[in-house]
């Protein structure tokens, strides 16, 4: 008696196990990851460009989508090259668009595109402009740019030299002003009307960070002041 019960349960185990189907499963299909689509290329107005007309058309190429996705693109205007504070913003689905500005001042444009998923690209690197004023017979000069060091950079030793450019639309000679301090923003001038693009800093303390801007003048009563970048010694 107990064999036959033996082979009974034999059987319906086997039976159990082929209407399982072996075990296997169907596999599950992964969504493909959405990808960001690359940075846009800045077009219009490039940097250091004087725009006669205070409804600036801002122009820059368009983007590539390696997913195809529908793109648009998202503009920044500031009076700052940091963007810490935003003059004007738009987002719009083709590659240019008309902004009217302020006349007679000097502002920084960046662009970045958002596809239909919402992923963006990083924004494109940003160009300082100027719009003309009305009746204006000389330009400000434009913000100075920094070469070295960069910002937030650590040096090694107690000499740094600090070196920029800048440009004026009037081609007129400039001469800089540079501050630099341990307090932001700077407050002691270390150099006036210098004619060279590169002041060289010694007797720098070790383990400091310091603050530096430059005023840019173009000799006919036109100044402006630069951002506040700063650098570290070890």
């Amino acid at each position: 008696m107990m064999r036959i019960t033996y082979l009974f349960l034999v059987i319906i185990l086997s039976v159990l196990v082929a209407c399982g189907g072996g075990g296997e499963t169907n596999p599950v299909e992964e969504t493909p990851e959405n990808r960001p689509p690359l940075v846009p290329e800045q077009v219009y107005p490039l940097n250091n460009t004087l725009c006669i007309n205070n409804n600036v058309n801002f122009q820059w190429n368009k983007s590539e989508d390696l997913d195809n996705d529908a793109l648009k693109y998202k503009i920044e205007i500031s009076e700052n090259s940091g963007f810490t504070s935003i003059a004007q913003t738009k987002t719009v689905s083709t590659n240019s668009t008309t902004i009217t500005l302020e006349k007679g001042k000097a502002f920084y444009w960046r662009v970045k595109a958002i596809d239909s998923e919402n992923a963006e690209s990083d924004f494109s690197s940003s160009s300082q402009f100027l719009t003309e004023g009305d009746g204006v017979t000389n330009h400000l000069p434009f913000s100075p740019d920094l070469v070295v060091p960069t910002s937030n950079e650590i040096i090694d030793g107690t000499s740094a030299n600090l070196s920029r450019t800048a440009s004026d639309v009037d081609n007129d000679a400039l001469t800089f002003d540079v501050y630099l301090d341990t307090v932001n923003p700077p407050l002691k001038n270390v150099s006036e009307n210098q004619s060279e693009t590169t002041y060289v800093a010694s007797n720098l303390t070790v383990a400091t960070t310091y603050y530096f801007k430059v005023v840019v003048k173009d000799g006919k009563g036109g100044e402006t002041i630069g951002q506040v970048w700063n650098f570290s010694t070890k």
